[in-house]
């Protein structure tokens, strides 16, 4: 399966937008770890804004970057949102809630369900296109990554690709520890003759990758990539930024994502 990379985003620590993070990836700047939460969701009413939990600012952070970057209009787009655990703090405190016997708030239960952030996005965007929403354990980005590459070749249709993972609280964080919050953000769209944005191609394989998990060449990013399920998607990130062609296998499961890009122009279309 291929498609185009019309647009792209990242959020972390230390990693806050793609301008910002973009000389970081390409090597040109040393990575320095430090807090970066997610800004307000200035896609929402305010209303709406003070209902988002930090999960879904970190969706519709990436999620806005992206689109806008790929100047398709939101509203047509159809969504692949992926999370290894969704919302854990908010399940954490129904969680308190149900043992201490307390009532459960409407609008923690609303946030609690997996499929929230794609519903604010859709809200914010009156955006009435179908969105997929799944979690895959540490396999999120691959399993994502497969959905939407699917819907574009077989639907022919430009789809973002949203995936982010936020640490769960204490003592939930025992059983699944994820390092930071971390959000990527991509828009596929199907592939047309001419066109000088980077390509992506993605053959599904039944056995699992021959070296093992494939990491960014940066040692802070390795560390990244291996504490945070979405931050598996850093390899293809950096290649991005690098504008070089690049060709890996990322863990799926029992099997693979077999990957190659081809940056075409990527290095001066995604610049700034």
């Amino acid at each position: 399966m291929e498609a185009r990379i019309a647009g792209m985003s990242i959020w972390g620590p230390g990693l806050e937008g793609w301008s910002a993070s973009r000389p970081i990836l390409t090597g040109e700047q040393q990575y320095v770890v430090r807090e970066s939460p997610p800004p307000p969701a200035a896609l929402l009413s305010p209303t709406e804004r003070r209902r988002a939990g930090v999960v879904t600012r970190l969706a519709l952070a990436v999620a806005r970057e992206a689109v806008a970057m790929s100047a398709v209009p939101a509203a047509g787009l159809r969504g692949v949102f992926g999370s290894a655990t969704g919302d854990g703090i908010v399940l954490h405190t129904i969680l308190e809630a149900l043992a201490k016997g307390d009532p459960v708030s409407p609008t923690q239960f609303h946030n609690s369900v997996h499929n929230s952030p794609a519903g604010y996005w859709s809200i914010g965007t009156g955006s009435a296109q179908p969105v997929s929403c799944l979690g895959c354990h540490d396999f999120t980005f691959a399993a994502a990554l497969l959905k939407a590459m699917a819907q574009v070749c077989v639907e022919r249709v430009s789809t973002l690709l949203c995936v982010y993972d936020v640490p769960l609280p204490v003592p939930l964080d025992v059983k699944y520890p994820i390092a930071a919050l971390f959000g990527v953000g991509l828009v596929l769209s199907p592939v047309e003759s001419g066109s000088e944005a980077p390509t992506i191609s993605v053959d599904y394989a039944a056995e699992p990758p021959i070296s093992g998990s494939v990491t960014p060449s940066q040692p802070g990013l390795q560390a990244l990539s291996r504490a945070i399920p979405a931050a598996r998607a850093l390899r293809l990130l950096e290649s991005l930024a690098r504008g070089v062609p690049d060709a890996f296998a990322l863990a799926y499961l029992d099997g693979r994502l077999d990957i190659r890009l081809d940056p075409c122009s990527t290095a001066s279309r995604f610049s700034v």
